[in-house]
Formats: C-alpha cells, sequence, structure tokens
C-alpha cells in the first residue's frame, strides 16, 4: 500500500515550488493570445484585402466608361456604393470571428451594406426610400 503525504508533511521548499508553479497556470490561463505583430504578418494580411478591392472593382465595372462612353462620375459613385457593401461584408466577418463586441460589429456591417443597398437604387433613380 502507498503511503500518502499529508499537507503539513511537505517540507518548505516544496511549498514554495508549488506556489510558484499554481500562480505561473494561473498566469498562463487568464492571459489572451496576442497576435504578432510583426510586418510580414501585416503585410500578408493587408494583400489579401487589396486583391479583394481591387476585384471588386474590376467587376463593378471600372472599364464601363472606356467602352460604352458612360459618366465617370456614375463609376466611380457605383463602384464607392459596392465597396462600402464589401467593407459591411468585412465587417460582419471580423465581427463573428472576433469574441468582442461581436453585436455590435454585425449590426453595423449590415448598416453598411443596407446603406449600399440605397445607394445602389439611388444611382439607377429608383429611390427606395422617397
Amino acid at each position: 500500500m502507498a503511503k500518502h503525504r499529508r499537507f503539513s508533511d511537505k517540507s518548505k521548499a516544496d511549498s514554495i515550488q508549488s506556489d510558484n508553479k499554481t500562480e505561473v497556470n494561473e498566469q498562463d490561463t487568464t492571459s489572451p493570445t496576442k497576435t504578432p505583430l510583426d510586418p510580414k504578418t501585416i503585410l500578408l494580411s493587408g494583400t489579401k484585402y487589396v486583391y479583394i478591392i481591387v476585384a471588386v472593382a474590376l467587376l463593378s465595372g471600372i472599364f464601363t466608361p472606356l467602352t460604352v462612353g458612360a459618366e465617370t462620375e456614375n463609376v466611380i459613385f457605383g463602384m464607392l456604393s459596392i465597396l462600402l457593401g464589401l467593407g459591411g461584408g468585412i465587417v460582419i466577418f471580423l465581427g463573428i470571428k472576433t469574441q468582442k463586441f461581436t453585436t455590435i460589429m454585425v449590426c453595423a456591417g449590415l448598416g453598411m451594406i443596407f446603406g449600399s443597398l440605397i445607394l445602389i437604387y439611388e444611382l439607377t433613380n429608383h429611390p427606395l426610400i422617397n
């Protein structure tokens, strides 16, 4: 049969070491994980958003004034309204991904998308809100 030690049987050196281990374990569990802010991570994160913006600009008709002869102002206004909707989608994605301010970010993203929809209808001269 194994001999069990009682708390009073521990030497003082053992109790100090175990207290230090307990403090280290508590610090590890309470500290949130932080993302590194090195330039490589920031550059990689930024380039994916640049690719998305360029793709949206191309899909929204950046070459329309060159081919059809439409007004440049309308094309720029349309691109900005689509980019507003894209920004709303990104805000929703980040709001779902993070733990803080989830409801606020999702509501803000939906508001940006709804604002984009209103701007697009205003551009086509069919307003949603009279």
